[in-house]
């Protein structure tokens, strides 16, 4: 039996230096320890050992078949990492100097212009707040000038809620909380989301942005505001801009302006941006009424303070090239695109 043993072991040495790969070492492994594997076969010869030789055969079966399965283990092993290594060298190269199109998304052309007319403000000493989408009736109408008989409401028809608040129609309507919280010392500008149940083409949204400022303090004037749209409206072109005042009518200014801006691209000579006028209408603004400036606690005998709306939705459609006032909520990933740059 001992023989036999050591005849098992040495053709197992011999076959296993000939492993090449891990389907070879499963089969060497059932061939010397399965059910049937040559290991097991010799068990039942211990039957026919003498006694006293029983234990060292005993002894000898189990180091041979300990040394079988170490052995294999460690060729196993072995082949696990050379099939890793072969993976690694075998697998495809890739240069990561060369430009790859991630697919990456970008900021939409109004949060990137948004920042860009904060930042002009900021510059120029303005703060930046904001206002709620959801209003109170009195804040959204009544604190501008806009009681319930008011013929101006009708111009403003906007969506209702349930508890008697409505979506905030215009900036305007965070008028009254700002004055309140600056008081006569306020110079802030407000962004935000209105509503309007508007019919809706190339040129109207029922939802869409505005831009918003005041300035409080003794003596503001006129002059006031036109050198701070001037400026923004400069910096935010790229360009010195020439502005206009036409008369106006807002309830909770007096006087009240429309403020247009000689168009850019044409510097005044007519084009499809400018509807061939030469004139951009941007800016609806004026002094704040003093009746707004009473509601808000402010005496208006003493202090005054300019208001002014940006129709924020048009410089973004003027700086993208966009015609379509639909597109900026349509989701289109295809006019973002142009916009990656500058994330």
């Amino acid at each position: 039996m001992k023989e036999k043993l050591e005849s098992i072991k040495k053709e197992f040495d011999a076959e296993i230096e000939v492993v090449k790969n891990l389907n070879e070492a499963e089969n060497l492994r059932v061939k010397f320890l399965g059910k049937k594997g040559l290991i097991t076969l010799v068990m039942p010869m211990l039957r026919d050992v003498p006694n006293d030789q029983k234990r060292e055969m005993g002894m000898l079966v189990n180091e041979v078949k300990n040394h079988i399965q170490t052995c294999l283990d460690e060729k196993v092993k072995q082949l696990n990492e050379q099939e890793i290594e072969n993976q690694i060298n075998n697998a495809e190269k890739i240069d990561i100097t060369l430009p790859v199109e991630t697919g990456v998304g970008s900021l939409h052309p109004r949060t990137i212009i948004q920042k860009e007319v904060e930042d002009v403000f900021i510059s120029m000493g303005f703060v930046v707040d904001t206002g709620n989408e959801v209003e109170t009736e009195f804040n959204n109408f009544d604190a501008v000038n806009v009681p319930a008989t008011h013929p101006a409401r009708d111009t403003q028809d906007t969506f209702w809620l349930t508890n008697g608040e409505v979506l905030k129609t215009h900036t305007s309507a965070a008028q009254n909380r700002i004055l309140r919280k600056y008081g006569t010392n306020a110079k802030v500008i407000f962004p935000g989301r209105c509503f309007r149940n508007e019919a809706i083409d190339a040129g109207h949204e029922n939802t869409f942005f505005q831009i918003e400022g005041v300035i409080v303090n003794e003596n503001v004037s006129v002059a006031n505001l036109i050198y701070f749209m001037k400026e923004m409206l400069s910096k935010v072109f790229k360009k010195e801009v020439e502005v206009r005042l036409r008369p106006g009518f807002f309830p909770f200014t007096e006087p009240s302006f429309e403020m247009d801006v000689k168009c850019p691209f044409c510097g005044g000579s007519g084009c499809s941006t400018c509807g061939g006028s030469g004139w951009i209408e941007l800016c609806p603004c004026g002094m704040i009424h003093p009746n707004v400036l009473k509601m808000a606690g402010i005496d208006p005998e003493k202090y005054s303070g300019c208001a002014f709306g940006l129709g924020f939705d048009r410089l973004v459609m003027i700086k993208s090239g966009l015609n379509d006032i639909r597109a900026l909520n349509s989701g289109n990933l295809k006019i973002l695109k142009p916009f990656k740059l500058n994330i």
